[in-house]
């Protein structure tokens, strides 16, 4: 079995045209296709979107018995599909049932004059599925018969895949996850780490596809730490999910700007000392520092180089997924020395603030 990498993501939304609207107008996705009960899907709308090599499916329920009903109910919007992309999906969907996966839909096969797509499903972590993939012919073709395709419309490519999903779970089941994706689907572990910052902890292990398309960075609270971000999500999204999804770009500074300028908020917040000591922590970078502080792009570094980053505020009412938007320049890792860095460099300028005299008689 051979994972090629990301076919597509499928989003379970309460409105998949709302969605759609804020992914396209926003965050520069076009819309290239659509289905319903008029083209086979029972019970539901799908939407597919499309920004240079990233798909996504966004899917409502219409009925209270559909899947994306149910999991709107539970989780509220999130990305509920993983779709992995392989050569031979009977044979790989055999394969995983063999090494312990939950079968949750056989191969089916999907067919049109010029193209061949056959899926199959199998249980992933939480409520999140993987379906398998395997295209012959028209690769245009998302799914012959069931999602009618419309007329290609060029994208703004500020976007260029999908370079990572962070996953949330619950306390004690970081090592059962990655035992799990290591055992069934042949990922290794390449990265782990215990991260603390500001009372708050939490251990990160990150486990990749040998194809190294495929990267999932799994994420776990210390619980003998106080509460933060992770325990947060863990229970306003009632249970393991997404978190964030990374999303490469070639060109973050370009993205970033357009991307705000169409309404899309991203979280800024880093200090002015984060980045006087910026080049100190990581090396030279080649962008202005100045923009880079403008629009509270982060920047770290490892062995293979640097990677400029930054996250946007949720888009959802339950505050649980957001974007990441990354720029590679050699790193391989994932930017938590952003973490301790922010902290320390915040830390730095509330010293530097309680040590300005205050005037006399204020």
């Amino acid at each position: 079995m051979e994972i090629r990498g990301i076919d597509h993501i499928e989003l379970y939304v309460g409105d998949a045209r709302q969605a759609a609207f804020y992914f396209g107008t926003a965050v520069g996705f076009r819309l290239r296709g659509q289905g319903g009960p008029e083209t086979g899907l029972a019970d539901q709308r799908s939407l597919l979107l499309a920004q240079a090599d990233i798909r996504m499916v966004l899917t409502s329920g219409l009925t209270a018995e559909h899947p994306a009903s149910a999991y709107v109910q539970r989780h509220g919007d999130g990305i509920a599909v993983v779709a992995l992309e392989v050569d031979d999906v009977a044979g790989a969907y055999a394969e995983l049932l063999e090494r312990g996966a939950v079968g949750v839909s056989a191969p089916r096969t999907f067919t049109c004059a010029d193209a061949e797509v056959v899926t199959a499903e199998v249980g992933g972590f939480g409520d999140v599925l993987h379906r398998l993939v395997q295209r012959r012919g028209d690769r245009t073709q998302f799914l012959p018969g069931a999602v009618d395709m419309l007329p290609a419309v060029d994208d703004d490519r500020l976007l260029a895949e999908i370079d990572h999903l962070a996953v949330c779970v619950p306390p004690g089941q970081l090592d059962e996850t990655v035992g799990h994706y290591t055992t069934v689907f042949g990922f290794a572990e390449i990265f782990a780490e215990h991260v603390e910052v500001a009372g708050q902890a939490m251990n990160s292990k990150v486990v990749q596809s040998p194809s190294g398309r495929v990267t999932l960075v799994l994420l776990e609270p210390d619980t003998s730490a106080r509460p933060g971000q992770i325990e947060d999500f863990l229970r306003w999204h009632a249970g393991a999910g997404v978190q964030h999804l990374g999303l490469r770009t070639d060109d973050i500074v370009t993205a970033v700007g357009a991307l705000a300028q169409r309404g899309v908020r991203f979280a800024g917040g880093a200090p002015a000392a984060y980045y006087e000591d910026l080049e100190r922590r990581v090396g030279k970078v080649d962008a202005p520092l100045q923009r880079l502080r403008d629009l509270s792009i982060l920047v770290d570094s490892d062995h293979g180089g640097q990677l400029l980053q930054i996250f946007t505020e949720s888009m959802h009412v339950r505050r649980t997924l957001f974007l990441e938007l990354i720029e590679r320049r050699g790193a391989l890792t994932f930017g938590s020395g952003n973490i301790k860095a922010l902290y320390e460099a915040k830390e730095r300028e509330l010293a530097a603030a309680a040590s300005v005299p205050q005037g006399v008689g204020a």
